[in-house]
């Protein structure tokens, strides 16, 4: 096993994040298999989900990936100088500052209106080029994309004036995370009449959540994200992937408090015993969302448990307010020799992280993607794939 350790000091760090890249390129590859006979890409959008590009990408690259999909133009420039030869689809599509940049980084924009259309033909007319596209079409969440009448009709069009080279039509799935929602099977209805009228390129349906849906939604290439990082897509709350990251928080104080004494901010939570309480170096500044708070946080009304943690096998709940860099644990039952070792596991195999998100009324993406640059970063198996 290699380890690489980037990021924050590891002698003064308040907390530590794991990435384990081998169970990141096992997902990857189990992906891929639920995805045939489509491919399967991968999205790597917001620094590959918070993990870090620069580790990740090389990772899904030697695991067989070759098509990757960001949001930004400035990811996609970043993902290219680690993958020279790879598809990068820009998700967000282009506007009139960034389309030079595209071209130069050959990187494909997702046409999400017919004014982007415009905009990328008279950009690439202008300078003689041919460069490549993708059709993004809405056929049910109302966020980006083409109407599917303003698809076919495009299509009608370019088949004549020859506007824009697209090599792949795409939709985007509102509900595959619950395989009953009736919202699916209409968007899949919807999605296989364009794909139909543009049966000379790929197609692409099927995130994460799609892939599990399996059949006619996965078409040509699958665009599996939250998934590859360990999360769950589903809304029964399990996963077959491997969790991919741990994280870990140092203890930096243990003390003792009375009954009926009060912890943190507001004096909201009283201990209804007497109580040992371990502070550790991490809290809403490093990502550690507020609302996972033991009390006095609204959240708590509807979702009665807050966050754990755990120390030497013994699940210990958090006490109080999460504060911007310290939290507080009820470790009264944890063995002293447990103690010792200085750490409690806050995300992990013990404590997934869809619990954690959970807990504090979010999801796995929101949890993963707001870890903060205060953390020790510990790349496990970096010389695997």
């Amino acid at each position: 096993m290699k380890l690489v350790q980037t990021g924050a000091d590891p002698r003064l760090a308040g907390g530590r994040l794991s990435v384990d890249l081998a169970a990141l390129a096992a997902n990857w590859r189990d992906l891929a298999r639920r995805s045939k006979p489509a491919r399967c890409a991968a999205v790597v959008k917001a620094d590959a989900y918070g993990l870090g590009v620069e580790h990740v990408v090389p990772v899904l690259l030697s695991a067989g990936c070759e098509t990757f999909f960001v949001a930004l133009p400035e990811e996609g420039v970043a993902v290219r100088r680690i993958a020279p030869r790879a598809d990068i689809f820009i998700l967000n599509g282009v506007h009139d500052m960034s389309a030079a940049t595209l071209v130069e980084a050959n990187l494909i924009p997702i046409l999400n209106s017919l004014e982007q259309i415009e905009l990328w033909a008279r950009h690439c007319g202008q300078r003689g080029l041919r460069s490549p596209c993708a059709i993004g079409v809405d056929t049910g969440m109302n966020r980006l994309g083409l109407t599917v009448g303003e698809a076919l009709a495009f299509r009608e069009r370019n088949m004549s004036e020859h506007l824009v080279s697209p090599v792949m039509v795409m939709s985007h799935l509102a509900c595959a995370d619950d395989p009953a929602h009736p919202l699916n099977d209409k968007q899949r209805e919807s999605f296989q009449r364009v794909a139909v009228a543009f049966d000379d390129i790929d197609s692409s349906f099927a995130n994460s959540a799609g892939i599990f849906l399996g059949g006619n939604y996965l078409h040509d290439l699958t665009r599996p994200g939250i998934a590859l990082y360990g999360g769950c897509a589903s809304v029964e709350g399990k996963t077959p992937m491997r969790p991919v990251i741990s994280l870990d928080a140092r203890i930096v104080q243990v003390r003792e408090a009375t009954e009926g004494e009060t912890v943190s901010y507001g004096a909201t939570q009283a201990l209804s015993r007497d109580t040992k309480i371990a502070v550790v170096a991490v809290g809403y500044a490093d990502g550690y969302p507020r609302a996972g708070s033991g009390a006095g946080v609204p959240l708590r009304g509807a979702v009665p448990d807050g966050q754990q943690g755990q120390i030497g096998g013994v699940r210990v709940p958090l006490i109080g307010r999460i504060t911007m860099d310290l939290t507080l644990f009820d470790v009264t039952d944890v063995p002293d020799e447990a103690l010792e070792d200085g750490w409690i596991e806050l995300i992990g195999p013990n404590i997934p992280l869809d619990e954690a998100a959970k807990a504090a009324g979010t999801i796995g993406y929101e949890l993963l993607t707001g870890l903060g640059p205060r953390y020790e970063r510990r790349y496990l198996n970096a010389d695997e794939s």
